[in-house]
């Protein structure tokens, strides 16, 4: 191999395509995890960060799992710990074991590539395959669990934990992680830390909670970088020291879904069972989950628009006044997608004020929603981005203070304008 790779030959070219489209099949994967091959992967990461080898190895059914157990198991260790060192001392050793993890196994490798890549055939790798994998594989699916799975980790189990040390966590909790976390606990560490424990370890858990989808490493969903990664090595042939720790990245990209790090405990999750998307590769799914876990975890899109479970599970009686009242307007959109304007009109009982709904300009009109004493007015338009939107406007502008009584008054305090002064766009986008 040369110093440097200063360009790419025709034939290295024409494997962009074949690339990403491999690597973009192992990041959305649905097979079972091969858990022994990741815990050995990851087992490695400890070892070339200078770290112990951790005293519990937690495998779970999704990352949700995998961050509740990870959290639950740390803290019965640290209360281990702390009875057995003390506090302080505790403090003093305890580590961000992830952070140290990415830095030997991750940066290292980035650090030789910049070294021996020219700038050009690095932009058009990262381009051609680095960006394309993980445009599909982490921003569209890896970042939507980490976003699911920060938010129901602390909603439905922080507040409880803290406000209540763990004497009602809820029933969801218990069925799919306590009983998997406690069983893997019990087995390998209970011996040393005693029955007290269990009462003690919810004190520690709730700030743990909260960061824990950011002590992760995406495994699976960092696909992207191990094809950016492996086509260096692979097809353009690049030699370094440091690809025999990037081994561990790419065991676990292949081999499972997320890993949790920390100080004595790992926690690994499986991979996804089902993962659908539309045509234009965004989450979706009309029947049920869009991503859903072997532990029943699930996550539930439309078109790429998060919604809640119920509007998919329960389409055929979804209230269209439920849908409305939802805060996002993607969301509003896609709900009213679900149910089908006809529905969304007939049970609302539209009335149009003023304008055409079926235009970009729009219409202003009228709802009756259960629970309102009269009907509540709407912008109703066709949004080139999120198709028909429905927006709720108040009867007088705080912009202007002029009631809002046309389409045009309606747009302008859409967009903060007082209504002499808005002009409609000729193309929206």
């Amino acid at each position: 191999m040369p110093d440097k790779i200063t360009s790419l030959t025709t034939a290295q070219k024409a494997k962009f395509a074949e690339w990403s489209k491999k690597w973009i099949e192992i990041g959305l994967s649905t097979e079972p995890a091969d858990f022994d091959k990741a815990t050995d992967a990851a087992l490695r990461g400890y070892q070339y960060a200078n770290l112990k080898r951790p005293m519990v190895v937690l495998r779970m059914s999704s990352p949700y799992g995998a961050t509740l157990g990870g959290a639950l198991g740390w803290a019965m260790l640290r209360n281990l710990k702390e009875a057995q060192v003390g506090a302080q001392v505790w403090d003093q050793v305890r580590a961000q074991v992830g952070d140290q993890v990415r830095a030997q196994v991750g940066d290292q490798v980035w650090d030789q590539v910049r070294a021996q890549v020219g700038v050009q055939v690095w932009d058009q790798v990262r381009a051609q395959v680095g960006d394309q994998v993980g445009a599909q594989v982490r921003a569209q699916v890896g970042a939507q669990v980490r976003d699911q799975v920060g938010a129901q980790v602390w909603d439905q189990v922080g507040d409880q934990v803290r406000a209540q040390v763990g004497a009602q966590v809820g029933a969801q909790v218990r069925a799919q992680v306590w009983a998997q976390v406690w069983a893997q606990v019990w087995a390998q560490v209970w011996d040393q830390v005693g029955a007290q424990v269990r009462a003690q370890v919810w004190d520690q858990v709730g700030d743990q909670l909260r960061d824990a989808p950011y002590n992760s490493l995406y495994a699976q969903h960092d696909a992207g970088f191990a094809a950016w990664v492996t086509f260096f090595r692979d097809v353009c042939g690049w030699t370094s020291p440091s690809l025999e720790k990037f081994e561990v990245t790419e065991t676990l990209v292949r081999s499972c879904g997320w890993t949790w790090w920390h100080e004595n405990v790992l926690a690994i999750s499986d991979r996804p069972s089902a993962v659908h998307r539309d045509e234009q590769n965004r989450l979706h799914c009309e029947t049920g989950p869009a991503i859903a876990y072997r532990d029943g975890w699930s996550l539930y899109y439309w078109h790429g628009v998060s919604v809640p479970a119920e509007w998919i599970e329960q389409r055929a009686t979804l209230d269209p006044a439920r849908v409305l009242t939802a805060e996002n307007v993607e969301q509003r959109a896609a709900g009213a997608a679900i149910i089908g304007w006809p529905k969304m009109v007939t049970k609302l009982k539209r009335k149009i004020i003023d304008g055409d709904p079926d235009t970009d300009m729009g219409a202003l009109i009228e709802l009756t929603m259960p629970g309102l004493r009269e009907p509540g007015r709407f912008l109703q338009a066709k949004c080139p981005r999120n198709g028909i939107i429905v927006e709720g406007v108040p009867r007088v502008s705080d912009i202007d203070n002029l009631p809002i009584n046309t389409v045009i008054a309606a747009q302008a305090w859409r967009v903060g304008d007082p209504q002499s002064e808005y002009e409609h766009p000729p193309l929206r986008t």
